[in-house]
């Protein structure tokens, strides 16, 4: 095997230097005895072959094994992570890694990936990009197609999640007031009663509201989880303007994510409205729950039982805001003195 030498040696006056055959750079060697420059070469040399050396005898033994090892690209470790998990996970994963941020990895091979290489998309500082690059980096250790970590934990960045709050009443009603489309107000009005995230609430149809037992059930997009929730007086009024058969809010449904999300923003601005989301609505019933004293296990039935809004409100650090649940308070009111004692 036949590796081009790296550095050459050259004499200016009586001194000796190494030259670089890539890039041009000259080194002075600091001595004037050949014999000692040329073992001084040698070593530079050789620190550079057996790197090399080490990285084709690697590719020999992993193309014998398996060919498309040394091959394989990031870009064939994102294409597989887009085709696993529900819909929306595949989305997400298509969407993100479209991203600028991953171009000068995307066709970078995976035996000729070095920490380097994520340290410039960490230098990037950007939250869910470094969050993203680490699954993906994580999903190619666990499928065996990287050797040992890249990056070692404890140097990924750390994430700050942000302080996350529910939407209180007085900010739900001042929306509500500025908000003139019917069936947005009606939407705002479900969330406030239900909790339900936005997605799932703007894809609920007619067909998953039992009035025999005055239930709604569904299974949540992101997690797959059942969630279930009985119908309160206030959600009734809300449901009984909707419609009877199909989509509940036909052209919401149609909406992204991102553009419902974005026009709530404006709404908000509007009303004077600021740090809250069309999520703090589910937040805003995890801590209305909690401050009834709803047991966890029915919360959880009710928003799904993987819902971080449940984790966070029952935790004991969790603060809480905003006024009760209508028909929880009822319950509560109609409990004899001594029985709730």
């Amino acid at each position: 095997m036949h590796m081009k030498t790296k550095y050459t040696l050259f004499r200016r006056g009586e001194v000796y230097y190494s030259q670089d055959t890539a890039t041009g750079q000259q080194k002075s060697l600091r001595t004037r005895d050949e014999t000692e420059a040329r073992s001084l070469l040698n070593a530079l040399n050789e620190a550079q072959r057996q790197p090399v050396l080490n990285l084709h005898l690697a590719r020999a033994y992993l193309t014998a094994s398996d060919p498309a090892f040394v091959e394989r690209t990031w870009a064939v470790v994102m294409e597989q992570m887009q085709s696993r998990g529900k819909d929306s996970s595949r989305e997400r994963y298509a969407s993100v890694f479209k991203s600028p941020s991953f171009d000068a990895l995307r066709n970078k091979k995976l035996m000729e990936t070095t920490a380097d290489d994520f340290l410039a998309v960490f230098k990037q500082n950007k939250v869910a990009i470094n969050e993203f690059l680490k699954r993906l980096h994580n999903f190619a250790l666990h499928l065996g197609w990287i050797a040992i970590p890249i990056v070692a934990p404890h140097l990924w960045p750390k994430y700050e999640p942000k302080d996350r709050r529910g939407i209180t009443l007085d900010e739900h009603q001042s929306i509500m007031a500025k908000e003139k489309k019917a069936e947005w107000k009606l939407f705002l009005e479900l969330l406030w009663e239900t909790g339900a995230a936005q997605s799932d609430a703007a894809n609920f149809k007619a067909e998953d509201i039992d009035w025999q037992t005055r239930t709604i059930s569904y299974f949540r997009q992101k997690t797959g989880s059942l969630a279930q929730f009985t119908i309160s007086k206030a959600l009734e009024r809300v449901l009984q303007q909707l419609p009877t058969t199909g989509a509940l809010f036909p052209n919401l449904s149609t909406f992204s994510e991102s553009d419902r999300a974005s026009r709530f923003r404006r709404r908000c601005h509007k009303a004077g409205v600021f740090g809250v989301t069309l999520h703090c609505y589910r937040y805003a019933w995890a801590e209305r729950a909690k401050v009834v004293g709803m047991p966890e296990r029915f919360a959880q039935a009710a928003l799904g039982h993987n819902s971080k809004a449940i984790h966070r409100a029952y935790a004991k650090k969790a603060v809480i805001i905003a006024p009760s649940l209508e028909d929880y308070e009822k319950k509560a009111a109609t409990v004899p003195p001594k029985v709730a004692a």
